[in-house]
Formats: C-alpha cells, sequence, structure tokens
C-alpha cells in the first residue's frame, strides 16, 4: 500500500436544489485526472461528511470510482460514532473498491475517548476492516488529537497502515514518526506546515487546497522528494494565506467559491454552513489573482 504523494480530499457538488450533483462530481474529477495528484479521498471533512446522509456518500463514493482515473488512489472516509457503524461503512467502501479507509478519530463521548478506547476502536476496526485502514486525527473538529503513544500501539496491526494528521503541530507529527515502524505512513492535513512536515518524514498529504491547487501542492512535494528544499520551502510560502482563508476564515464554502472561480465546480455548501459575504468573495478573487500572477503555470 504506498500511500505516497498529494491526495485532494474532494469537495461535494450540491445543486442549487441541495442535491449532491454526481454529473458535476464526474466533471471535476475528470479535470483532477490530468494533474499530479496521487489520488482522492471521498467523503472527508472537506466533503462536508457529517452533513451527508449516508446514502448519498454510497452514490458519491460509486461514481468517485467510476471516473477516478486508474492511477489515482481512492481512500474512502468512513468514520462514525460507533465501532460497528465504522466497520459497517468501511466494508461497504472496499465493495465499491476502494484501496483504503480514513478512520476519523470518535468524539462525541470526548470525556471517554481514551488512549485506551481509541486504541480499542481502531483495532477492533482494523480486525473486520476488508481493506487497509488509517487513523485520522482531525482536533480542530472532534476537539480528541491522536498523538504517538496511540500510534505506537495501533501502528502494529498489519491492516493499519498509516495516518492523516490535521493537527498543524510539526513535532508532534515528528514524534508521531519516530513512534511508528518505518512502514507506517503518516500524511498530514496542514498546508501551512506541509514543507515542515515533508522534511520531518512524512510520506504525502491529504490537503483541501489541493482541490483548488493540485498543481502547485503537487510541485512542492514533487521538490520536496527530489531534494530541493529551496524550491519547495519558496512554493509552501504561496500556501499560507489560501491556507488562513480556505481554513479557519471562511471554509468550506471559501473554497468552493474559490473553486468556481478556477473552472471547477463548487456550488453551495449544505445548511448550517453559509455562503460566503461579497466581502469575502472580494478577498478570495484578489487571491486568487495574486497568485495566478505567482505561479499561473501551476494553478
Amino acid at each position: 500500500m504506498n500511500l505516497q504523494g498529494i491526495f485532494a480530499p474532494l469537495t461535494t457538488p450540491l445543486s442549487s436544489d441541495g442535491n449532491v450533483s454526481l454529473p458535476h462530481l464526474r466533471e471535476n474529477i475528470g479535470r483532477y485526472n490530468k494533474t499530479g495528484l496521487a489520488g482522492y479521498a471521498i467523503n472527508g471533512s472537506t466533503s462536508e461528511s457529517v452533513l451527508l446522509r449516508w446514502d448519498e456518500v454510497y452514490r458519491v463514493w460509486e461514481a468517485a470510482r467510476e471516473a477516478a482515473g486508474p492511477n489515482k488512489m481512492l481512500i474512502a472516509g468512513t468514520g462514525a460514532e460507533s465501532t460497528a457503524e465504522t466497520i459497517e461503512h468501511t466494508n461497504r467502501a472496499a465493495g465499491f473498491g476502494y484501496g483504503v479507509a480514513l478512520v476519523r478519530t470518535p468524539s462525541f463521548y470526548k470525556p471517554a475517548m481514551s488512549e485506551e478506547a481509541l486504541a480499542e476502536h481502531y483495532l477492533r476496526v482494523a480486525d473486520a476492516a476488508r481493506i487497509p485502514i488509517m487513523v485520522y486525527s482531525v482536533p480542530i473538529f472532534t476537539q480528541v488529537t491522536v498523538e504517538a503513544p496511540l500510534i505506537a500501539r495501533v501502528s502494529k496491526h498489519a491492516n493499519i497502515v498509516g495516518m492523516k494528521d490535521s493537527s498543524g503541530n510539526v513535532q508532534g507529527i515528528a514524534d508521531i514518526i519516530g513512534a511508528a515502524p518505518k512502514h507506517f505512513q503518516t500524511l498530514v492535513g496542514s498546508a501551512s506546515t506541509l514543507y515542515e512536515s515533508l522534511e520531518k518524514g512524512a510520506v504525502g498529504a491529504i490537503l483541501a487546497l489541493a482541490c483548488a491547487f493540485p498543481e502547485l501542492c503537487a510541485e512542492i512535494y514533487d521538490a520536496s522528494r527530489a531534494g530541493e528544499s529551496a524550491k519547495a520551502h519558496s512554493l509552501a510560502q504561496q500556501l499560507v494565506a489560501p491556507a488562513k482563508m480556505f481554513g479557519p476564515q471562511y471554509g468550506i464554502a471559501g473554497l468552493k467559491y474559490a473553486l468556481d472561480r478556477l473552472g471547477y465546480f463548487g456550488g453551495p455548501s449544505r445548511p448550517p454552513l453559509l455562503p460566503v459575504s461579497e466581502t469575502a468573495r472580494r478577498e478570495i478573487d484578489s487571491l486568487l489573482s495574486n497568485l495566478t500572477a505567482q505561479s499561473a503555470h501551476l494553478l
């Protein structure tokens, strides 16, 4: 299982009536197939996963599988609050032909989510899953952080092949890499720390910004892997402003607006997420104009 490279956690296109638009999803993927992305994560945080019904997720998984190029790996977001439901969704993804599942930490009963509870959860899922799984730590949303001691425990399982760490904590990522076996693959989900994380030993990334700037993100990865650190660092600086704008500032709605401006289909977000304001749109337009001036060939 090779998880190296840049993966885009695809947004879920919605039509004006709020329903999932599979034709637009296929169109977006057709364009992404021509980029240097290693593959796609479907039903992750950027996909508005917690706002989708599972029957919608299954249809999205199927459409994405049909549209993805043969050289693109597909990662399915299968995490749920219960262990049993996570197993069910993971094995459904296996049935659709997905190669690996991304399993977020349960979080509703946060006080009970001890290292012991999380380890039990992941080991049970790994035992029952028909495809390999990845641990997904996204504390900005779950308030649950996966740290090195937990990874040291679960990474010994043959069916737990890696993790996505969206904490933005470079030292924490380095600690996780140091605690895990060499075959365990750590990917990052924070564009603002992409360069530093690759330098610490991360094998790749699953980045929301890769939806809007796939070639720029892939170029940073390629430069880092080629030992061209100065080039990788310089390119990575271009991600700092959009990482803020499409992260805590304007979120998924802002990213979807940017996609519309870049020729993809972004469309609306699902309530309770609100559309971006006119002020935000002007700021995003300005950002995109500046990025185009800097790296038109990578956008």
